[in-house]
């Protein structure tokens, strides 16, 4: 059964059941109402501003009416229901994470030991089962990564795997791009070196967030892909040395783009990026695009390059790493905010074409969350 009560002021209420407890605002319940005058019915976007609700809102009753929860609001004289569950399902009346460099739930950081059990999907299987859609774009929201087994061997195969969750985010170098080399090269633009791991693109803002990788040929000794997750890599750093991570934390790093006519692409951002509430949102990590860095004051320079080369030890360390092979029409798909990845080099001779795309994480978790929607109310 549950119990509410109102404050004196009618600045907030109390709402109890079941063992569970939580307080909110008169002002934060009348924004949040559902009525058909503060909402859209057809797409829930709200019909009113802030001004439009008075400065001095206060709860004048609030009673417990079947699953609901009937609240009227002075000085309007108005009466919104609100589901209890929502209420709760929305509560901000708990304990507050304070440990810089939390992360959110549902995401699992992950080290070598992932190597047995990498987030796997078969193509046939996501592109005509929504369940199994929504268990592999669960498994890539969670750590971050994916691969996709049994696509097609086709060049532009890539979009066909963006189509199921979202859209291609085009930039200069294209709609895709091709990843092509060769071992034993006549031309040193096609070699088979190695790459540390690295994210993508950090010199622009905002970032690419998804980014696919479709191999159409691997036929070279060696060159496996490899992944390392930059979320656990900075509670390594963060365990290790908090002034270390405070470091990367708290300066910005820039990177910067200008190698063809007409592009010249500059980002001011951390390597390690906190939301104000100290959440880990994302790690930018490309030594190969790092410029000058110019935003660390004197006295802490030479702490940020201890802090810096400490993080690229720790991305290099290969506890640190999954390492997988691609062959013709499998792919992997990878959050550019938070997992680093590479290749290993090649030895041999024969070839290796992959081609490469960018998209955005908000299609994937939109896409994700319909799914479940559409599964809980089955």
């Amino acid at each position: 059964m549950a119990d509410v009560s109102v404050s004196a002021d009618g600045g907030f209420l109390t709402v109890a059941e079941g063992g569970r407890s939580a307080r909110f605002h008169a002002i934060w319940l009348r924004d949040n109402a559902w009525d058909a005058q503060t909402r859209a019915p057809g797409n829930g976007q709200r019909l009113i501003t802030l001004a439009d609700i008075p400065k001095d809102t206060r709860i004048a009753t609030a009673a417990v009416s079947g699953p609901s929860l009937r609240v009227t609001f002075a000085p309007e004289g108005k009466s919104v229901d609100y589901d209890r569950d929502w209420l709760f399902r929305h509560s901000y009346d708990r304990t507050q994470q304070s440990q810089p460099g939390w992360t959110a739930p549902g995401i699992e950081t992950w080290d070598s030991g992932l190597m047995g059990n990498v987030p796997t999907g078969d193509f046939g299987d996501v592109s005509t089962s929504p369940l199994a859609l929504r268990r592999w774009l669960a498994d890539v929201a969670r750590y971050g990564f994916g691969k996709l087994l049994n696509g097609p061997v086709e060049d532009g195969a890539l979009m066909k795997v963006v189509d199921l969750f979202g859209f291609v985010r085009e930039t200069n170098y294209g709609r895709h791009f091709e990843v092509r080399t060769t071992v034993n090269p006549s031309n040193l633009a096609y070699t088979g070196l190695g790459l540390q791991a690295h994210t993508d693109n950090p010199y622009r803002d905002p970032v690419p967030t998804v980014q696919v990788l479709y191999c159409l040929e691997s036929s070279a000794a060696g060159g496996e892909n490899m992944v390392v997750d930059g979320f656990r890599a900075a509670e390594r750093l963060r365990q290790e040395n908090p002034d270390w991570f405070d470091a990367l934390t708290g300066h910005c790093a820039r990177f910067e783009y200008a190698g063809e006519v007409g592009v010249v692409l500059r980002s001011r951002r951390p390597m390690i990026e906190l939301a104000p509430d100290g959440e880990l949102v994302a790690v930018r990590f490309n030594n190969r695009s790092a410029a000058a860095i110019t935003d660390v004051p004197f006295e802490r320079m030479e702490t940020y390059y201890a802090a810096y080369r400490r993080l690229g030890e720790i991305i290099d360390d290969p506890a640190m790493e999954v390492t997988f092979r691609l062959s013709p029409g499998e792919c992997f798909v990878v959050d550019n905010t938070r997992v680093l990845h590479a290749r290993k080099g090649y030895s041999g001779t024969g070839t290796r074409w992959l081609q490469g795309c960018y998209a955005d994480k908000d299609g994937l978790l939109s896409k994700l969350a319909a799914l479940g929607a559409a599964e809980a109310a089955e």
